[in-house]
Order: C-alpha cells, then structure tokens, then sequence
C-alpha cells in the first residue's frame, strides 16, 4: 500500500497540471497575427524651375594705377618753391605747377643765346649781301670765279651758323621754360624725395607720382572658369565691349562697392597656375560718387574681391551643390511623392550650389537628404525647410 501511495502523489499533480494547462489553453483569448503598415521615410526636398541667368566669376586682385612715373627735372638748380599739393599723398591737377627750380642761370643763358642769334643773323645778312654783290660783277665779267666761289661758301658757312644760333636759343626757351616742373596728368604724389632748398641734378628723380582718372585692377582667372565668362584673349581698350564688373572690399569694419568694366586680357596662360589674367578697370577711383563721401576711395594697393560678369545661359536649374550625385544624376520626388532619379548636365559646379541643365516635370522637387536605402519609384514623405520635418 506504501509502495503505491509513493508514486501516486506526484503522478496525480502532474494530471492535474496538464488538466489545468489545456484548460488555459482552450479558454484563452484568440490573437489573429497582424502585419504592421510601412512608414515611408522622410525626405528633405526643394522647388525648383529652369531659369535663365547670367554665370559670374569670383576672383580677387590688388588696385593699381593705370600710369605711374617718376617726376624728374631737365634742368640742374636749387628748388626755389614747391605746391602746397607736392607733399606724399597730395593730389594734383593735370597742368598745375609743382616744383620751380632757380631760373636765374637759364635766363642767363637765354639772353647769351639771343645774343648769339643776333650776331649770327647779322654776318648772314653781311654774306647774303656780298655774295649777291659778286653775282653782279660775275654777270659784268668783272668778279673772278674764285672770289664768287668764296662769297657762296662764306654765304652757306652764316647760313649754318645762323641755324645754329637758332637752335641754341630754341634750346635756352626749353631749359626756361623746364624750370617749372609740371603735373603730366590729373594724379598723386606716391612719395617725394626733394624740397625747397636742394640742389637738384638733371635726370635725378625727385618724387612718384601716379595717375587717378583711373585704376586698373589685375585679376587671375582660372583657366577652367575661362569658359563662364565673354572673354577672348584681347580687347581693344577703350572700345568698351569689356563685361561688367563689380568691386568688394572691406575697409573700416564695412564693406564697400564700385562698379567697372573689364578692359584687356593679358592675353597669355601661366603655364604653372594656369591663370589667366584680366585688367579691370574702374573709373575715378577717387571721387565721391554718389555716397555722399560715405564710400571711402578705391585706394591704391588696395585689396579687393571682384566678381565679373559672364556669359547668359538659358533653361538651367540652380540646385544645392549637395543634391548632385556623384554620377551626375539627380533624386527628385515626382507629383506622386516617388523617388525618381533624373540625369542631368552638369553646367558649373559652385562651392553651395551646382548649375545643372536638365528635364524636370513639372510638380518634382529635388531631393536634399536622401534615405539610406533609396530605390528608384519607393514612395517617400518629402518636407521643405520651410515646413520642418512632419
């Protein structure tokens, strides 16, 4: 009966447990499997629309002068007086005085010329005399040849003299005249190495000085961005067929403006840099313009960023520079929120934005932020930066 008794315990818990657990099983709540809907990944997108501009080309250069030369003296003497504007930075007017050197010795020499003149003319007109003297007599048979021939020599001899004479005094007008230094063009003293006082030598330069009517601006183009712009290797200055051009520059904590033209090319690629360089110009560098002196003056040396005017091109798409793919296609989301792909050429490729010329429906907008797994007709759920992400 012990025996029995010790196995049947345990076999009854277990019946009973099987009991119980089938009992769970058969009463339970039914659960139908379900299968989870998709969510289409967000996407970043933008509108745009073919257009027509003109491309432009950012290069920067230094301001320089159109003319700049030495200011030296034809004559030796002592500075007698100097133009109040005759100082480093001054400004002068094309024509005005700016240094007069001691006239007294070319005076001198003015009136020992005259003199000279005088006398020549004098023994000219004494031979032109005696020589149509001896005419007279040769014609009577009374002068001799040789004395005919002397009066003719001695005629031709007064006659070089008197020229000679002439030119001496042509010469003492000039160095007269010389003593008085002149502005060659409308410009400004760079520097000045002279004064009131010292002795100056002819040829010795005594002050730098350089045109402002205007200034030229040299400016490296690449060879690659030589394609953007309307330029062949010449231009004939002052024929103004030169693009437009418009100068940057920071100068006391703001940034300023001007407008110019390009003028020339200089017509060679460095072999190295492949750089070609373009002159601009920009015209009274140093006037008030129409800033009401707010504007300060497109100084010479001057550091400067230019951006010139290029050639027009029509029905391009302007797109970040981020949504172009590295094999020159485009992922844009058509009027259905696909994901589509569009191949498009690649026009100018800018350091935020790419110039692109392609076909695009209307209604499809390029993709900024493509997902990871994208797969070209995958419905996708595009938002703007203006409307932030849903």
């Amino acid at each position: 009966m012990l025996r029995y008794g010790r196995w049947f315990l345990p076999a009854a818990f277990l019946i009973l447990g099987g009991v119980g657990a089938w009992g769970l099983i058969v009463t339970g709540p039914r659960v139908d499997p379900v299968t989870p809907d998709r969510i289409a990944p967000l996407v970043l997108v933008t509108e745009v629309a073919p257009q027509d501009l003109r491309l432009r080309v950012v290069t920067h250069g230094t301001v320089t002068p159109r003319t700049e030369s030495q200011l030296v003296p034809e004559v030796s003497g002592p500075i007698v007086w100097t133009a109040p504007e005759f100082v480093t930075g001054g400004f002068f007017e094309a024509g005005e005085a700016l240094v007069r050197i001691d006239p007294a010795d070319s005076k001198v020499a003015l009136e020992q010329a005259r003199a000279d003149l005088a006398r020549a003319s004098g023994e000219f007109e004494r031979d032109t005399n005696e020589l149509e003297r001896r005419n007279r007599l040769a014609e009577q048979g009374v002068a001799s040849p040789s004395q005919l021939d002397a009066a003719v020599a001695a005629e031709r001899v007064a006659r070089a003299v008197r020229r000679q004479a002439r030119a001496a005094l042509s010469r003492a007008e000039l160095d007269l005249a010389r003593t008085e230094l002149r502005a060659p063009f409308r410009g400004r003293v760079r520097e000045r190495s002279a004064d009131v006082g010292q002795f100056i030598n002819r040829g010795t330069p005594i002050a730098t000085i350089y045109a402002i009517d205007y200034a030229e601006i040299r400016l490296p183009v690449s060879d690659s961005e030589l394609g953007f712009l309307d330029l062949p290797l010449r231009y004939r200055e002052g024929d103004g067929a030169g693009a437009p051009i418009e100068v940057r520059a920071r100068f006391a904590g703001a940034e300023h403006r001007w407008q110019g033209r390009v003028v020339r090319t200089e017509g060679e690629i460095d072999a190295k840099s492949r750089m070609v360089n373009v002159v601009a110009r920009v015209d009274d560098p140093y006037g008030i313009g129409g800033e009401a002196g707010e504007r300060p003056p497109l100084a010479v040396g001057l550091f400067v960023e230019a951006e010139i005017v290029g050639r027009p091109v029509e029905g391009v798409l302007v797109v970040p520079r981020a949504s172009l793919r590295d094999d020159g296609r485009l992922q844009v989301v058509d009027a259905e929120d696909r994901l589509q792909m569009r191949s498009v050429e690649l026009v100018r490729a800018e350091r935020e934005r790419a110039v692109v010329r392609g076909y695009l429906e209307s209604g499809d907008r390029v993709v900024l932020s493509p997902p990871a797994a994208s797969v070209e007709g995958m419905v996708v759920r595009p938002f703007t930066a203006d409307e932030g992400a849903p």
